[in-house]
């Protein structure tokens, strides 16, 4: 049918509309790709720490427990032990993890050690206590263990020192124990 005459005809092209399989993909951000090298990163230095933290924390134990243990295994041992706890320390209480109990045949010692503070305060000055050449004679159950005290210090500018040789009897019970000790 034709157009009715005077009137304007436009014409517009035909279009035809693509199938959607041909359309182009609507732009998209590419995916961002995981962060799996960070977090395997992390997760490695998470367990490092990890490990380093138990393993400090098994050491420290070990020293700490190592450090703290009373070691009374030889007669020598347990001499020198009481000898730093009671003369350099002064802590009669630690003094006497090393003594046999019940025991207190310690007299002579504990009028040296009075001696020793009474000097430290008349002369004022230090008075240091040193120990050697441990000679021990084992007689079964029990131990004499002879040693060399040094006593030393510095007054006016002039150091003094006396030694004195001393026996300590030990025993065995559990572990070895100090009982007594007297000059000579």
């Amino acid at each position: 049918m034709p157009p009715p005459a005077g009137s304007q005809v436009s014409r517009v092209p035909a279009q035809r509309t693509p199938p959607e399989e041909l359309a182009p993909p609507a732009v998209a951000p590419a995916p961002r790709q995981p962060r799996r090298r960070l977090r395997t990163v992390l997760t490695v230095v998470a367990g490092v720490v990890a490990v380093l933290c138990l393993t400090g924390g098994v050491v420290g134990y070990f020293v700490y427990d190592r450090a703290t243990t009373l070691d009374r295994s030889t007669p020598a041992v347990v001499v020198d032990n009481y000898l730093r706890a009671y003369l350099v320390d002064r802590n009669d209480a630690r003094s006497r993890l090393f003594s046999c109990e019940g025991v207190s045949e310690f007299e002579t010692l504990r009028r040296l050690r009075d001696d020793l503070a009474a000097r430290e305060e008349r002369f004022g000055t230090t008075m240091w206590v040193s120990w050697e050449r441990f000679q021990v004679d084992r007689i079964d159950g029990s131990a004499e263990v002879r040693v060399d005290l040094t006593f030393a210090a510095q007054v006016d500018g002039i150091r003094q020192s006396d030694r004195q040789s001393w026996t300590f009897t030990t025993r065995l019970g559990e572990d070895w124990r100090v009982c007594s000790a007297v000059p000579g």
